[in-house]
């Protein structure tokens, strides 16, 4: 579900409408209802909508981002009574909501960039291709943006902060901005990995984890995976990827030092996966 013209479902307290005045030489105009553009607004409607479903959420079959509603269920009948809640509850407070934009009845869904199932978490590729037909960076501000992009996905990259070292250093203010060979190929590695990334798999919680890590010179990466059965064969499936850069001051350690804070940044970063499971 989607909120119709969200923000402009909220009316403005009096104090607000004078904050939000507008002069012009045509007069003074006030907003009556809250304007897209201010700064708090979306974490105000999050509140909001968090106060009207709070239940719903704690029980987690809800899922809600600033105005898109989401209804998870395991079956039909329990969709419909979880709907009907939810719909009752939008009449309460007499909401509007967007009829172009509701989907019913999908065993996957599109949210955010990413496409969501109860099994899998994938890359929306058309957001994706987007991105990756225009032209290489020629600038540091358009290289931030296209490493913004690929960072906001890191979850699906192995590797992402090694392959974007060299291309970080060249967005710094201090250095002049040159695409040489090698950052041409990590650029080409990172667009690569986003045309090619993975579907993340839902965790089997009874079932033990595999922990891969890497630490060089350039960054540590690890990859979380399980082995699953599929079709009465196992399957070893990729869970979530995360990397960084190293540190100056961490790129004078040791080999054996530098593994284990790797190892232990790893299993801080991982741990609503790994603490209580079998790895």
């Amino acid at each position: 579900m989607d909120a119709l013209n969200g923000f402009h479902q909220n009316v403005l307290t009096t104090h607000s409408r004078k904050v939000l005045r507008i002069i012009s030489h045509f007069g003074l105009y006030e907003y009556l209802r809250m304007p897209f553009g201010i700064k708090n607004a979306p974490s105000h409607y999050q509140r909001m909508m968090n106060t009207i479903f709070p239940l719903e959420l704690l029980e987690g079959w809800l899922i809600i981002y600033i105005d898109n509603i989401i209804i998870c269920s395991e079956t039909w009948q329990l969709h419909l009574e979880r709907l009907s809640l939810v719909i009752r509850k939008i009449l309460q407070v007499n909401m509007e909501i967007s009829l172009k934009k509701c989907n019913s009845w999908f065993n996957e869904l599109k949210a955010l960039g990413h496409v969501v199932s109860g099994l899998s978490l994938g890359v929306d590729k058309n957001k994706v291709a987007a991105v990756l037909l225009k032209q290489m960076p020629q600038k540091k501000k358009e290289m931030m943006s296209f490493l913004g992009f690929a960072s906001y996905y890191r979850q699906h990259l192995k590797d992402l902060a090694i392959h974007a070292r060299s291309l970080y250093r060249i967005c710094d203010q201090q250095t002049v901005f040159k695409m040489k060979q090698e950052r041409i190929q990590a650029y080409k590695k990172i667009r690569y990995a986003l045309t090619n990334a993975p579907l993340l798999l839902r965790p089997v919680w009874k079932l033990p984890f595999s922990l891969y890590i890497d630490a060089c010179g350039e960054g540590l990466g690890a990859a979380l995976h399980q082995v699953q059965i599929v079709n009465d064969k196992p399957y070893e499936r990729q869970i979530y990827f995360i990397s960084r850069r190293i540190k100056p001051t961490e790129a004078r350690y040791g080999a054996s030092r530098i593994e284990f804070l790797f190892l232990i940044w790893a299993l801080e970063k991982l741990h609503y996966y790994l603490d209580g499971s079998v790895f």
